[in-house]
């Protein structure tokens, strides 16, 4: 057995982010340095070093012990998964503190090694560029809402401005407002209005970042009986947004139903988040809130790839690394794109670049559940598809895919995840079913194997759908062939025929 079916995991040294941030500690261990990351660990500590560093200028002695102990464990756990190369970084409460140098000193020798102290410029810098890492063509304002500060950065093809820094996290504004909501919108207010980097958001786009943001995404999500729970890439409408953190601002002594959703620690900062969120969409008006579940620890990684890396499809990598750890034969999955591509060109479908390259995705990822018994491929499929940790995936073409992985396996007329349909379009939904068909007759004909999807072309010609055998693969033609040929050919329209190769 080699090293790589040992570790059983993709080739490449994996990479771990210590992330000492102002409420939490946080380590993030990824299976490696790639264009699309996977975390193989994630492990956080609420510790609280902002605690009282807005109003007394120090990191309280016990969240310092408590991030101390969980340095080292942190460290233990790392040995433990043999990563040497950590990357720790620190943000506002140890920028912003005046022991903060001495507790780095302490934090340095808990973890082994140096620790990054990040400007807020910096901060507000690696955050966008985790959102440019993990979101098709961003165009607006990335906000990374921490504890102890807010960072906003404007973003727009693939450009970064000069971030700035404010004192608007969940804890510093707690603490300034005296714990009154109605206080931090006026703090957060007065601190918003002379912003440039917010002048021209109108009509565009707000990213939010952080863990408070997101736990109002999840109430939000939960609210709405959202069918995934997919957090990346989450939209809010603006009008939609500015009711509910208005709601969440009311709510704070009677919280919502669904609060259960929100970690404990989480709960007492999400009027301070909405606040915020609330006077960033009166002030710049922008057109919608997208949820990013990336940021200043993914922009670093992303920044240390080459450019060649940087410029690869995350969605496509992704989807790579699926096919090549769980498909039967992964070279066959190119070859079904090929396939499928060809006869698209024979037709009368039209695909735009956007649906050529999720069916891309979907081709890559049509043989991942073939361990599952075949009464459950179909849900497998599904299940994988829409909750894997994709990037650069809006939630509509999420749904696409994981609609074509489950039509590959279950037939064109059975229902498939009812609840889930709705998010992807009428065009999306018909287009999942043709692929999943097309994919139905292409294993059926190359048993999943590598070398005959090239000579089994499958074509229109003149109004007939075309599967044409070489004499050597002849006996391939059967009852069952015939019948998922004409299953597809009723799809897209068409006399279903299986002729001999020229």
């Amino acid at each position: 057995m080699s090293a790589l079916e040992s570790r059983g995991r993709l080739p490449g040294e994996p990479v771990a982010i210590v992330d000492i941030g102002s409420n939490s500690v946080r380590l993030v261990a990824y299976e490696a340095l790639t264009r699309a990351l996977t975390p193989t660990f994630n492990e956080k500590v609420l510790c609280g070093l902002g605690r009282g560093v807005a109003t007394k200028g120090f990191l309280p002695e016990d969240s310092v012990a408590k991030a101390l102990a969980a340095l080292q464990r942190f460290r233990v756990l790392c040995r433990t998964m043999e990563i040497s190369d950590i990357r720790p970084l620190a943000t506002a409460a140890v920028r912003d503190a005046a022991n903060g140098a001495q507790f780095l000193e302490l934090a340095e020798a808990a973890i082994g090694c140096p620790i990054a102290r990040l400007t807020g410029p910096r901060e507000a810098q690696l955050a966008a560029l985790g959102v440019l890492s993990s979101i098709r063509a961003p165009d607006g304002v990335v906000g990374d809402l921490g504890g102890g500060s807010l960072e906003l950065t404007d973003l727009k093809d693939g450009k970064l401005s000069r971030g700035v820094t404010l004192p608007l996290g969940g804890l510093s504004l707690a603490e300034l407002s005296e714990r009154s909501p109605k206080k931090a919108a006026k703090i957060a207010r007065d601190a918003l209005a002379q912003v440039k980097t917010l002048d021209n958001l109108a009509g565009r786009t707000f990213y939010a970042v952080g863990g408070t943001w997101r736990s109002l995404a999840r109430l939000h999500m939960s609210q709405r009986q959202y069918p995934i729970r997919v957090m990346h890439n989450y939209v809010i409408p603006t009008r939609d947004a500015l009711e509910f953190v208005k709601l969440i601002e009311r709510s704070e002594a009677e919280a919502p139903t669904s609060i259960e959703s929100v970690s404990s620690a989480r709960r007492p900062l999400l009027a301070y988040g909405a606040a915020v969120l609330e006077e960033i969409i009166r002030r710049a008006e922008p057109r919608e809130v997208i949820i990013s579940a990336l940021g200043v620890r993914e922009g670093l990684l992303y920044e240390s790839l080459a450019p060649a890396e940087q410029a690869q499809d995350p969605l496509i990598e992704a989807a790579r690394q699926f096919n090549l750890l769980r498909s039967r034969a992964p070279a066959h999955a190119e070859e079904l794109f090929d396939w499928t591509s060809r006869f698209l060109g024979t037709s009368h479908l039209e695909e735009t670049a956007e649906e050529t390259r999720l069916r891309h995705a979907a081709c890559l990822l049509s043989d991942i559940a073939w361990r599952a018994h075949p009464d459950y491929r179909g849900e497998q499929s599904y299940d994988l598809v829409a909750n894997a940790s994709f990037v650069a995936l809006d939630h509509p073409s999420r749904a696409f895919l994981a609609l074509a992985a489950s039509y590959r396996h279950v037939s064109i007329d059975q229902e498939v995840s009812p609840q889930t349909r709705p998010l992807a379009s009428a065009r999306q939904v018909d287009r999942a079913r043709i692929l999943g068909a097309a994919m139905r007759v292409a294993y059926i004909v190359s048993a999943a194997m590598p070398g005959v999807l090239p000579r089994t072309p499958m074509i229109v010609e003149k109004g007939r759908i075309a599967l044409l055998l070489p004499s050597d693969l002849a006996p391939l033609n059967s009852d069952r062939l015939q019948t998922r040929l004409r299953q597809f050919a009723r799809l897209v329209g068409g006399d279903p025929e299986i002729r001999a190769a020229p």
